[in-house]
C-alpha cells in the first residue's frame, strides 16, 4: 500500500515548501502539492510538521561484536531511527578488530539481521593488513578506517610507511582518527607527575591537546594532497585545525573534507565540572573559543558533515578515575534534536542542517540514491513535530547503556515517525518491530 504524507513543510535542498510527498514502497514516487490517490492509500496529515530526508551518520560504533555489554548494532540502530538517523556508517575498532575480508563480512550479516537503519561498516587498517585493505569493494563499503591515535586492539597506525603506502595505494575514501600519540603520552607523562593517578577529567583537553590534533591532522592532509587520496578527518575539535580545509570547493570536487560531531558543538570544557568524564570523548571537548571555531567551519564548509561519533560505554564503566573512564557517549537518538535546538538559536538555518546531516553526507561518501527528498530515491524520511518538547531521561532513553548526555534536557522539537526504505520504523514515541534497513551503495 502507497503512504501520502500530507501537507507538512518539506525541508529539501535549500528549501523549504510546503507540499505532498508519496511513498510506494521502498521509494519516493511523487512530490507535489494535493497530490491524489485514487487506489487504497495510507494517508498521514503532516500538517505543522517538518518533513525531512533521514539523516546520514559517517561515525558511529555500534560495539558488536565483542563489546556487546556497552551496546549492539539492533539497541543502537534502534535508537538511531528513533532519533532521524536512517542511515549509518560503523567503525571497525569493534572486538575482533575488522582487519580482514572476513571479519568485515560478519560485520555485514551482522547488520543484515539486526539493523533497524540503513548500514556500511568501515574496513580496517593497522600496521600490517595493506593486502587485506586492498582486496575491499568500494561499491557496498563506505570506507578504510585509519586511526592516527591510539584504538581498541592492533588499530593504531604509527608506521610513517604504511601510512605513506596507504594513502599512496587505497582508491576508496580513508576516513582518520587524527591524534598524535608522541605528543599524548608526553602529556599523559606531565601530568602523571603533577596528580599521580588522579588526574581531574578539567585535564582531559590538555592531554588529548590541540598541538596532538594539529600534529595529526596536518599529516594527514599532507599524506593526502601527495598523494590525491580522498581522505575524510573525523571529529575535529579545534579551531586550528580549521586552516587545512577549502571552503571554496564544491563537495562533489572536494578530496579532502572534514567532519564536526554534535558534541564538539554543543559542549565545552566548562561543563566538564557538571558532566565529568560523561562527555569525555577522543578527541576532547575544548575550549569555546574552540566550540565556535568548529561553528564558523560547519557555516563556511571548511566542515562538509556534521555526525555523532555515537560510542556508547556502561554508566559504572564511565564513573572511573581519569584513566580508567573510557571516552566516547551515546548520542544517535538525540543528534537531530540537539541540532534543531541550534536552528531555534539561530545558530544554522534548518536547510543548512539538513544539508550538513543528509545531504552532504551522501555527497561525500558517494551513497547512491539516498540523502534526498527526490522522486525516486529511496524513501528515508524523518518527520519533526516542532510544536512538541522532548525531554530527556532514563525513561525514554533507548540506548543499550541507559544513560545520554543530555539527561534532564528539554528539547524544543520531538521527532514524530521515521521512515527507512519506505516502512514506518518509528511512530509517536512506538518502535516497529521491522527488518527494513539495507546495505548502502556506493558510486566509486
Amino acid at each position: 500500500m502507497k503512504t501520502l504524507l500530507k501537507g507538512g513543510t518539506i525541508v529539501n535542498e535549500g528549501k523549504k515548501i510546503v507540499a505532498d510527498l508519496l511513498i510506494n514502497g521502498e521509494r519516493i514516487e511523487r512530490i507535489d502539492s494535493n497530490i491524489e490517490v485514487l487506489e487504497a492509500c495510507n494517508e498521514i496529515n503532516c500538517e505543522g510538521l517538518l518533513i525531512l530526508p533521514g539523516c546520514i551518520d559517517d561515525q558511529v560504533h555500534f560495539r558488536e561484536p565483542g563489546l556487546t555489554h556497552k551496546g549492539r548494532i539492533y539497541s543502537e540502530s534502534r535508537a538511531a531511527v528513533a532519533g532521524g538517523i536512517t542511515s549509518f556508517m560503523e567503525m571497525p575498532n569493534t572486538v575482533p578488530n575488522a582487519l580482514t575480508q572476513n571479519l568485515l563480512a560478519d560485520k555485514y550479516e551482522l547488520g543484515r539481521k539486526n539493523s533497524w537503519a540503513n548500514y556500511s561498516f568501515f574496513m580496517g587498517a593497522s600496521n600490517d593488513n595493506l593486502e587485506e585493505v586492498l582486496k575491499t569493494n568500494g561499491n557496498d563499503v563506505c570506507g578504510i578506517k585509519i586511526f592516527m591515535g591510539s584504538s581498541t586492539g592492533n588499530m593504531l597506525v604509527d608506521n610513517t610507511a604504511v601510512l605513506e603506502k596507504l594513502f599512496a595505494n587505497v582508491p576508496l575514501l580513508i576516513a582518520t582518527h587524527c591524534e598524535d600519540e608522541a605528543t599524548i603520552r608526553a602529556n599523559i607523562e606531565i601530568y602523571k607527575n603533577k596528580y599521580g593517578e588522579n588526574v581531574p577529567i578539567e585535564c582531559h583537553p590538555e592531554i588529548r591537546s590541540e598541538e596532538a590534533c594539529y600534529l595529526s591532522s596536518s599529516k594527514a592532509v599532507e599524506l593526502a594532497r601527495r598523494n590525491g587520496t580522498r581522505l575524510h578527518i573525523l571529529h575535529i575539535s579545534t579551531a586550528k585545525e580549521l586552516e587545512l580545509f577549502d571552503t571554496n570547493i564544491a563537495l562533489e570536487n572536494k578530496k579532502i573534507t572534514a567532519e564536526a560531531c554534535i558534541h564538539h558543538l554543543w559542549f565545552s570544557d566548562q561543563d566538564y565540572k557538571e558532566k565529568g568524564s560523561l562527555i569525555k570523548w577522543n578527541p576532547a571537548v575544548k575550549t569555546a573559543e574552540d566550540r565556535e571555531g568548529i561553528w564558523k567551519g560547519v557555516l563556511n564548509n571548511a566542515i562538509d558533515v556534521i555526525a555523532t561519533d555515537h560510542a556508547p560505554h556502561t554508566f559504572e564503566e564511565k564513573q572511573g578515575s581519569y584513566f580508567n573512564a573510557p571516552s566516547g557517549g551515546p548520542l544517535v537518538q538525540h543528534a537531530l534534536l540537539a541540532m534543531l535546538e541550534s536552528v531555534e538559536k539561530g545558530r544554522i538555518s534548518i536547510e543548512r542542517m539538513v544539508e550538513k546531516m543528509a545531504h552532504a553526507p551522501a555527497v561525500l561518501f558517494r551513497v547512491i540514491d539516498r540523502g534526498f527528498l527526490r522522486e525516486g530515491y529511496k524513501a528515508d524520511i524523518v518527520i519533526v513535530d516542532p510544536n512538541k518538547k522532548t525531554k530527556v531521561g532514563p525513561e525514554n532513553v533507548l540506548y543499550q547503556c541507559g544513560w545520554s548526555p543530555f539527561d534532564g534536557y528539554t528539547f524544543n522539537n520531538q521527532i514524530d515517525s521515521t521512515f527507512v526504505n519506505g516502512q514506518l520504523v518509528f511512530d509517536k514515541g512506538e518502535l516497529h518491530e521491522l527488518n527494513a534497513g539495507q546495505r548502502l551503495n556506493f558510486k566509486l
